[in-house]
């Protein structure tokens, strides 16, 4: 059976004023469903672009990256973009909830994509909702609701689906101490719940600290730590 993810000696340049920008280099990695790691690292070391590749929100400019045993980037895009509304979950830093739409709206909108998927996820969000203990708050819009509550919603949102991978980027670097720390409590849980991989980058070493596996990424190269 193929792991959840492998990535295998990806690069990732950007052109540059005189030369290309080389961002990663030679970055391999696998986590399979159930597993969560950590990504950590100084400002610009390509933490957020490592996600964005294996979010298949990028490609790289070379080496492989696997999931579920499939090469998304063979797809055609409206072929990678059912694929990766399916298949990944994502939390960001900043909510990004929709504030003209109440709380359940809100986590409901992944499904909106595709009608033939629609089917018995309403409950699932209401039932994600309660795990999140946002029963109460259903109908309320973003404004009402507090920070951390905001980014509970968002991962609720990011479940919807069922994805295998949930990647989350700094998913508590605006938070409190202790906003963050239910926060990171909440995404252990579910991800237990969920079997999903967890990925996490964050500047947060508590935060990094609880993770069974943990990657440094500096100057594009990674290391298990």
């Amino acid at each position: 059976m193929s792991l959840a993810l492998e990535v295998k000696n990806v690069h990732k340049s950007y052109d540059g004023d005189a030369q290309p920008v080389e961002v990663l280099r030679g970055v391999s990695l696998e986590l399979d469903r159930g597993e969560a790691m950590a990504i950590t690292g100084p400002s610009g070391s390509g933490k957020s672009t490592l996600l964005h590749l294996i979010g298949t929100l990028d490609q790289p400019s070379a080496g492989t990256i696997s999931i579920e045993g499939k090469n998304p980037f063979d797809l055609s895009e409206p072929e990678l973009a059912r694929f990766r509304n399916r298949t990944v979950g994502f939390v960001f830093q900043d909510h990004h909830l929709l504030p003209q739409y109440s709380v359940l709206e809100n986590v409901l909108l992944p499904t909106l994509a595709f009608p033939d998927q629609r089917q018995g996820k309403e409950e699932r969000a209401r039932e994600l909702l309660e795990a999140v203990s946002l029963q109460h708050r259903l109908t309320h819009r973003p404004a009402e609701l507090s920070g951390g509550e905001r980014q509970r919603a968002s991962v609720a949102r990011a479940l919807i689906n069922g994805p295998s991978l949930l990647l989350c980027d700094e998913p508590t670097g605006s938070l409190d101490h202790q906003n963050a720390a239910a926060v990171a409590d909440l995404l252990f849980k579910l991800h237990g719940q969920e079997k999903t991989v967890l990925i996490v980058v964050t500047h947060s070493l508590e935060l990094a600290g609880r993770f069974q596996r943990r990657f440094d990424l500096r100057e594009g190269r990674c290391s298990e730590a």
